[in-house]
């Protein structure tokens, strides 16, 4: 399995469930043009979806509904409904997750902080460890790793211009990152002293 950050865009989702299992989906894949096929829908999933297609699944009528999506989601609490969306939208061609497994898009324990995010998986083996280990690092990821991209975005608008190639900016911001006083000026909320010696290591004008 290749990990991957995929932008929403314009890109269409199918989603076949409407109960917790697809609010799960749902709430992971937000911001993506959804559509949701079940004969009961959570109101939850309605104020998130694009389109919500009240009907029974019948896996007859799979195939018609997928064309033109670029991710399928079988998430039915029926295994052998599921199993049966996953091989239809496997032999459409289109990528697939399944709730009950077997499919080739896996979605991970996310934690999202400000500027950036951490995403973990064992590919299906152990559901239960990634989201041990995200609540690990949200208490190791603290305040000042939001600050220290703030301050690499700062630099990356000066060295773009000041430092002349490529490889003399990645080894300053190599030193910038592994720099003990930075990090404590940033333990201590202090952004602007961080800016000030970072930019005397590097010799560069704000």
């Amino acid at each position: 399995m290749t990990p991957i950050f995929l932008s929403p865009r314009d890109r269409k989702i199918v989603i076949f469930g409407g109960g917790k299992i697809a609010l799960r989906k749902c709430m992971h894949f937000y911001g993506f043009r959804m559509i949701i096929v079940a004969d009961e829908v959570l109101p939850e999933i309605e104020g998130m979806a694009s389109e919500v297609v009240k009907r029974h699944i019948d896996p007859g009528s799979v195939e018609e509904m997928i064309v033109g999506s670029d991710i399928v989601i079988a998430a039915t609490n029926d295994k052998k409904l599921n199993d049966s969306i996953r091989d239809i939208a496997f032999r459409a061609g289109i990528a697939v997750n399944s709730a009950h497994g077997g499919g080739d898009v896996l979605i991970p324990s996310v934690l999202r902080k400000d500027k950036y995010t951490v995403a973990v998986s064992t590919e299906g083996k152990v559901p239960a460890f990634p989201p041990y280990i995200i609540n690990i690092l949200d208490d190791f990821l603290d305040e000042s790793y939001d600050l220290m991209m703030d301050l690499l975005i700062y630099l990356r608008a000066l060295i773009k211009v000041q430092i002349p190639t490529q490889t003399e900016r990645a080894k300053y911001l190599e030193i910038v990152l592994n720099d003990h006083n930075i990090w404590r000026d940033l333990r201590d909320g202090n952004l602007e002293s961080a800016k000030k010696y970072a930019l005397k290591i590097g010799g560069l004008k704000a």
